[in-house]
């Protein structure tokens, strides 16, 4: 089976810091590779994979802000369809803009909807919605205007992280600075357990972090900016707890599944995926304000790490998905 997977291209595929969707197309990737799948991977020139490479560009639009991103996305798109004859399928882990060729292809096109940035994207899916295929990242992310060929979750190289049975002392949030990911209320979650608290990811909102985040730093609340692959593992495996308390319907959170694996607790708002990842007072706690969180924090004793740890292995891996995507391009070649 000839696979071309076709992922963003904002950053390098996999990601040196922040790229969700990069990281999860780089898993896909490796996985089919290690099936024994001929695939090509379209994506930065930096990247790294053991497919075969083909890109346009040298580094992403968001590492070379010379590059403008509408040309970049637009040759970047073309390439794979220009190409289309090449493979028995395409995977798309683009978003939307691809759809707009795959009446124009004889290839198929299985696409990740890795969430819907608005309501106003969805009529493209709709128009193509009986021509291609749509997998889902969780049930809680299904669109009810849309078909789905199936649900599944985002895998991760469970290799990367290391299980830690006695943590270190503090909190850690681990996401996006924007109000979304709600960096504010994990403050104040902090605070109010007299924790010390590590906020590491991309500040994506600089007047929330100017204005709401910044002047809230202290001894006891540290942001440390990005962090790597072997910092990301460090981190996540000393926290007492992953702090996720989300201020919108999440499609799934790839930091709750790494937390999970280094055997770290997640408490987090009861939004979106979040009842589909964390098994409840299990794996972690599912709350909806500052105050339980609090209490969470208190009852973080009662969750045993290793079952963090065998349930995220179980339902998180780069093996598991790789093989629900293999049965879905069986079903679309077999149609």
């Amino acid at each position: 089976m000839r696979v071309a997977v076709l992922s963003p291209i904002a950053w390098r595929t996999p990601p040196t810091e922040y790229g969700p969707w990069e990281q999860v197309a780089s898993n896909v990737t490796e996985g089919l590779v290690d099936l024994g799948l001929d695939v090509t991977l379209f994506a930065t020139g930096n990247s790294i994979t053991k497919a075969k490479l083909l890109s346009i560009t040298e580094q992403g639009y968001d590492e070379d802000k010379t590059l403008d991103a509408k040309v970049v996305e637009c040759l970047h798109i073309s390439n794979v369809m220009e190409r289309a004859s090449e493979f028995d399928i395409i995977h798309n882990h683009f978003d939307f803009l691809p759809l707009s060729y795959s009446s124009l292809i004889k290839t198929p096109i299985i696409t990740t909807i890795h969430g819907f940035s608005s309501k106003k994207i969805l009529p493209v899916y709709q128009k193509y919605n009986n021509t291609t295929n749509y997998v889902a990242i969780s049930e809680a992310d299904k669109a009810v205007e849309l078909n789905y060929l199936a649900t599944v979750y985002n895998g991760l190289n469970v290799n990367e992280f290391t299980f830690v049975a006695q943590p270190d002392d503090y909190l850690l949030f681990f996401g996006r600075i924007h109000r979304d990911k709600g960096t504010l209320d994990a403050i104040k979650i902090a605070e109010q357990s007299k924790k010390k608290l590590y906020i590491v990811g991309l500040v994506q909102d600089h007047d929330y972090f100017e204005h709401e985040i910044k002047p809230r730093l202290s001894d006891q609340i540290e942001y440390l900016g990005l962090a790597g692959p072997e910092r990301r593992n460090e981190l996540l495996g000393g926290a007492l707890a992953l702090l996720h308390p989300i201020a919108f319907d999440e499609p799934f959170g790839l930091s709750v599944a790494e937390a999970m694996l280094c055997g770290t607790p997640v408490i987090a708002y009861n939004r979106g995926s979040m009842p589909e990842l964390i098994l409840n007072q299990k794996t972690g706690f599912l709350v909806s304000n500052v105050e339980q969180a609090v209490d969470a924090v208190n009852n973080l004793h009662q969750i045993k790490r290793l079952n963090c740890h065998t349930w995220a292995i179980d339902k998180f891996s780069k093996e598991r998905m790789v093989q629900d995507y293999y049965t879905c391009y069986q079903n679309i070649l077999n149609r």
